[in-house]
């Protein structure tokens, strides 16, 4: 009789087997160039609803948003190229985030431009009052950053505190997914099934054409459901619905292509002279931070999805550095928007299985080019949001699953370990669900003194999950219980630890790609 072999736990791997192109091992130019496009198509739904979001209110019309959308593009693309040459050096893209609306806003609502009668001076004042709280919130990150401050901060960081921090820079934005899904459902949830049959399915089925679905199911059903959205649009299926729905639904009214030049190359100051309050730099400053957290997650889902071995403090502290680079950009250039790294890309490089720098680098070219060649650039642009809401449904919840991943280091038979798990990613979700329904429904921070700025702060800190679970996961996994020598091997801090010590004597360029499994060098553990 055949001896049945008794179960055995799956062995800890720090990078997945599955990766097919890692950070420095590119496809070839045609290919790397199509998912770069790829790439740069991802991130446009973030880029083009910011403006949205911000720039009627600022008093601009369909020319400013058109500018301001070529901007945050152009921008992008060298925040990006500076991010995989001198930052990280990870194929992360860094662009627009969610996290800068709140002080935005809180400049545009300040009153003080109110009795600004022409709206394109409203515009321009906002605009120069945004780009001087930018610029002085970037001299916070690059202090934070290129001085080694955040390098002590991560030295700290276990697998078991970097949970929370990963897994809610994909969870938090959740709002961000279904719920915009369903603003146009005939489109969205098309889009969100055929991403899906496509990429998990089909692409298993096919055999030879696996390959073909895997890497390129993005660009494959946004080409079909767009042209979809076309028919719909053009057969007159919405002219007597609600304003609201026609521009969820339509592939017209985002009053894009009408309104961008052929030709424009956004240049610095270009809105003119940034001024400056204190109060929306300390605003602006706390965005930042916030950024920086979230930033952090998102970079360590990246090196996971690229094949990279952990991430050294330095690297992570180099990367915030360049990241407050690009932050001076924005105020230089004028992008009414902070930025982060992009956790829909990261997401991408998951769905993919390509994890190539150069890809990444590809797409940077793409923002730049299409950022100055106007026209082309709006009509990708104008593809409706439900479309892109629907492809966040899948690539958010990579991020997240990244996090979640790192829980194979932790021993998760130990109460403490379920303690700081439980709670800080409950009360990172909870805090900022209560910030957020507060100020929705009374329309003013809970924390409601004289002082907008310091209401505004923190708003801005506890609206944010990610910031709240990694704060508390942090603060927990480096006192409670700390002098017992077990808690080290609970945390999974032991493999981080080791695996840097071990890394010191290799150049990082060598040693991104390998096949790499910790149980292979430390078999003892």
């Amino acid at each position: 009789m055949t001896k049945v072999e008794g179960l055995q736990p799956h062995p800890v791997r720090d990078q997945f087997p599955g990766i097919e192109y890692c950070i420095n091992s590119p496809p070839s130019w045609y290919e790397a160039t199509i998912l770069g496009f790829q790439h740069y198509l991802v991130m446009l739904g973030t880029t083009v609803l910011i403006p949205t979001i911000l720039v009627p209110q600022m008093g601009g019309g369909n020319e400013e948003k058109v500018r301001v959308v070529q901007t945050l593009l152009f921008v992008a693309g060298i925040k990006t190229l500076l991010q995989t040459y001198f930052g990280t050096r990870l194929p992360v893209v860094i662009g627009g985030s969610y996290t800068f609306i709140i002080p935005t806003l809180s400049i545009i609502l300040s009153g003080r431009y109110a009795d600004e009668i022409d709206p394109h001076q409203r515009f321009l004042k906002t605009m120069r009052s945004i780009q001087g709280a930018l610029i002085i919130a970037s001299i916070f990150q690059l202090v934070i950053g290129f001085f080694g401050i955040w390098r002590i901060v991560v030295r700290y960081l276990s697998p078991l505190s970097a949970v929370p921090l990963v897994t809610l820079a994909g969870l938090g934005l959740y709002s961000h997914g279904f719920p915009a899904v369903a603003k146009c459902i005939e489109i969205g949830l098309p889009q969100l099934i055929l991403l899906i049959l496509f990429s998990q399915y089909l692409s298993h089925a096919l055999g030879g054409k696996r390959v073909l679905l895997d890497r390129f199911s993005v660009l494959i059903t946004v080409a079909i459901v767009w042209i979809y959205a076309v028919i719909l649009t053009g057969s007159g299926v919405y002219k007597h619905r609600r304003p609201l729905t026609q521009f969820h639904c339509r592939t017209d009214r985002a009053g894009l292509i009408h309104a961008a030049p052929w030709v424009k190359v956004p240049y610095p100051f270009q809105w003119g002279g940034p001024s400056f309050h204190a109060g929306d730099c300390f605003v602006m400053m706390a965005a930042s931070f916030v950024a920086l957290v979230e930033s952090t997650g998102t970079y360590i889902a990246v090196s996971r999805y690229a094949g990279a071995t952990p991430l050294p403090p330095s690297i992570l502290s180099r990367g915030v550095g360049w990241q407050g680079f690009g932050l001076l950009l924005d105020g230089m250039f004028g992008t009414a928007n902070g930025s982060a790294a992009s956790v829909e890309n990261a997401g991408l490089l998951g769905l993919t299985r390509v994890g190539s720098r150069r890809v990444v680098e590809i797409s940077a070219v793409f923002m730049i080019f299409f950022s100055c060649l106007g026209k082309f650039g709006a009509v990708v642009a104008s593809i409706p949001m439900p479309i892109a809401a629907a492809l966040y449904c899948v690539l958010f919840a990579y991020v997240a699953s990244a996090g979640l991943g790192l829980l194979q280091y932790c021993n998760l038979n130990s109460f403490r370990t379920k303690f700081i798990l439980g709670t800080s990613i409950f009360l990172g979700l909870s805090v900022a669900q209560y910030f957020n329904e507060f100020s929705s429904v009374a329309g003013y921070s809970p924390v409601h003194t004289h002082s907008r700025p310091f209401n505004d702060i923190v708003t801005v800190i506890f609206s944010s999950p990610v910031v709240v679970a990694a704060t508390l996961a942090y603060f927990f996994d480096c006192t409670l219980h700390h002098g017992d020598s077990e808690v080290r091997k609970d945390s999974g801090r032991h493999w981080w630890e080791k695996f840097r010590s071990y890394r010191t004597d290799m150049r990082s360029e060598e040693f991104y790609c390998l096949p790499y499994n910790l149980n292979k060098y430390f078999p003892s553990e």
